[in-house]
């Protein structure tokens, strides 16, 4: 396993690295001391085949290479934990050429959703009973939509694998994910939120013990629809469970949300409120310190069709990621799903673009917002 953890000084070694080679020094923020791109690379999409495994492997490093990316992005659940391992696999590699230290790079992974093993050719059920229900480390009554847990016992054997997929012996974020969308529904929210208080102890308790350095909530929709919603939930009561699990020095530092011209919700529904303010999702964000790495930038490819925004450097792509980085000082960077070598190409380019100001971001994609 690679020891460390991304750090001030090695994502700074990074930025100041890709600058050098001609990177925009606005292409990097700072978040918590570290230097992080306004660009990551996501891996959720693709069939469980060597020849996917090859690409995401690739496509990993490629970016990291690029100078461009030093944010990535996965889950335990995503090509049912081959993601994770191509991720591993590319890191290994890096770190074998000395390319970029572990230090330099930020891994976030994601735990919640049950997995099979794409490398093991069993039938989903038939793995979960074996792995899960006869072991003890699940109870069928703890899973939601037949998808879905925030079983302690359940989420720290998670844990421990996708540190084996990855081969880190610390993540840098660990999110719980889609949590809100699969148990709100079900138990309803006060319940929720005593779910989610047993799973930050144990996320508390993991950074204590060195095996993970921040952790989040990753959604789709809780933090965009209005409040009375099935699905929605308050940031600001979630930063409070943390900071009753972890004091005022929690490790609840992060939030991902899908953000697109289509799904622009987090930039202009004043859903979220603290202290009866009505705020958006990226504003109440901003105010509790949290940073916002946002999904779907393309709509996976759907916004590229989308006749309204405008090519970027010849680039319909470039501008979605532009309009994602650009739109609120709380974004961190959009994560784009990326495999093919040409769209790798492509989409790194926008390291060497500055991000717009608040105004230029009006005067570009205002109209789009207005229009839907």
């Amino acid at each position: 396993m690679l020891t460390g953890f991304a750090t001030a000084e090695g994502t700074l070694r990074y930025r100041e690295a890709a600058v050098k080679n001609g990177i925009d020094p606005g292409h990097f923020r700072s978040v918590h001391s570290l230097s992080l791109s306004s660009l990551g690379v996501g891996t959720y999409l693709g069939d469980t085949d060597s020849v996917t495994d090859q690409l995401v492997e690739e496509a990993v490093r490629e970016s990291v290479l690029s100078g461009v990316v030093n944010v990535i992005d996965t889950a335990i659940n995503y090509r049912m934990q081959k993601g994770e391992r191509s991720v591993g696999r590319a890191l290994e590699r890096l770190s074998a050429e000395g390319s970029v230290g572990r230090d330099g790079l930020f891994i976030a992974t994601k735990n919640g959703y049950l997995s099979s093993d794409g490398d093991l050719m069993k039938d989903f059920w038939k793995y979960i009973q074996e792995e899960y229900i006869r072991p003890g480390k699940l109870k069928m009554d703890e899973i939601a939509g037949e998808v879905h847990s925030m079983a302690p016992k359940f989420l720290l054997d998670q844990l421990a694998r996708s540190r084996r997929n990855l081969g880190l012996e610390c993540l840098d974020l660990v999110y719980l994910h889609n949590a809100a969308e699969s148990w709100i529904p079900e138990i309803g929210y006060r319940r929720f939120l005593e779910r989610v208080a047993d799973v930050f102890a144990l996320y508390e308790k993991e950074r204590g013990e060195g095996r993970m350095r921040y952790y989040g909530i990753a959604s789709w929709t809780c933090f965009r629809v209005p409040r009375g919603d099935p699905e929605y939930a308050s940031l600001d009561d979630l930063v409070d469970v943390a900071k009753n699990a972890g004091g005022d020095d929690h490790g609840l530092r992060f939030i991902e949300l899908p953000f697109n011209p289509g799904m622009s919700e987090a930039l202009s529904a004043k859903s979220q409120r603290i202290a009866d303010e009505p705020l958006t999702a990226f504003e109440a964000a901003e105010k509790l310190g949290l940073g916002v790495f946002t999904s779907a930038p393309l709509g996976e490819g759907r916004m590229l069709k989308h006749t309204r925004v405008p090519d970027l450097d010849g680039s319909k792509a470039l501008s979605l990621l532009q309009f994602a980085r650009s739109a609120h000082p709380a974004v961190v960077a959009p994560l784009v799903g990326q495999k093919d070598p040409e769209h790798v190409r492509e989409n790194v380019r926008i390291g060497r673009i500055p991000p717009l100001t608040g105004a230029e971001f009006a005067k570009n994609y205002g109209a789009i917002l207005e229009k839907g």
